[in-house]
C-alpha cells in the first residue's frame, strides 16, 4: 500500500514538474530576446531522445503514467527550438527540421528492430545533448541565458523516474538511461551555477 502511494506520488510529481520544466528557460529567452548560451544542437538532440524514448514506451505498451510527461517535454522543446531559430534569424529553417523530425518519428515504428536499435542509442543521443550544452558554455565561459531552475527540475524528474521504473517495469535500458541523465543533468546544473556565480562576482567588482 505504501509502495503504491509512493509510486503515485512520484508519477504525479514528475508530471507536474515536467508541465513547467522548460518554462523558466522559455521565459529567460523571451525576456532577453537572445538565445546566448543555449545550445541549439543540445535541444535538437534532446528532442530526438525524447521522441525515441516515448515511442519505445508506447510501442511496448508500458504503463502511461511512466511516460506521460514526454509529449509535454517534446512540445516545450519545440517551442524553445523555434525561439532560438527566431532570435538567430533562421526561422525559415523550422519547416525543414519539422519534416525531418516527423519523418524520423514515423520511421521508428516501421519495424521492431528499428525501435529496439533506436532505444539502444537513446542514452547516447541524450548524453550527447548534455555534452553539447556543456561545450557551448565551456566555449563561451558563460552560461548566457541558460536557466539553472530548468536543469534542477530536470535532475529531480530523472531521479523520480529511476524509482518509478524500478517499481513498475524494471527495464534495464530505461534505468541506465535515467541514471546517466541524472548525473549529466547535475553536471550541467553545476556548470550553469558556476558561470552565473562568476558573472555575478565580476559585476560586483565592476560596481
Amino acid at each position: 500500500m505504501q509502495s503504491d502511494t509512493l509510486l503515485h506520488a512520484a508519477n504525479f510529481s514528475t508530471l507536474l514538474l515536467c508541465m513547467v520544466l522548460k518554462f523558466p528557460q522559455i521565459f529567460a529567452l523571451m525576456r532577453a530576446k537572445s538565445s546566448a548560451g543555449v545550445s541549439f544542437n543540445s535541444l535538437l538532440l534532446e528532442l530526438l531522445g525524447y521522441i525515441v524514448f516515448v515511442t519505445y514506451q508506447m510501442y511496448y505498451d508500458y504503463p502511461p503514467p511512466t511516460y506521460l510527461e514526454y509529449p509535454i517535454l517534446i512540445a516545450q522543446d519545440a517551442i524553445l527550438l523555434l525561439l532560438i531559430l527566431h532570435y538567430n534569424g533562421s526561422l525559415k529553417q523550422s519547416l525543414l527540421y519539422t519534416l525531418l523530425v516527423v519523418g524520423g518519428w514515423r520511421l521508428l515504428t516501421l519495424e521492431k528492430w528499428i525501435i529496439d536499435s533506436a532505444m539502444s542509442l537513446c542514452t547516447f543521443i541524450s548524453a550527447a545533448s548534455k555534452f553539447a550544452q556543456l561545450q557551448c558554455m565551456w566555449k563561451s565561459k558563460d552560461a548566457g541565458q541558460v536557466s539553472a531552475l530548468s536543469w534542477a527540475m530536470a535532475t529531480c524528474t530523472c531521479i523520480a523516474r529511476i524509482y518509478t521504473t524500478t517499481v513498475t517495469t524494471g527495464d534495464m535500458q530505461v534505468l541506465v538511461r535515467f541514471a546517466v541523465m541524472t548525473l549529466l543533468n547535475m553536471w550541467v546544473l553545476l556548470t550553469v551555477l558556476y558561470y552565473q556565480r562568476q558573472r555575478s562576482s565580476s559585476s560586483k567588482k565592476e560596481d
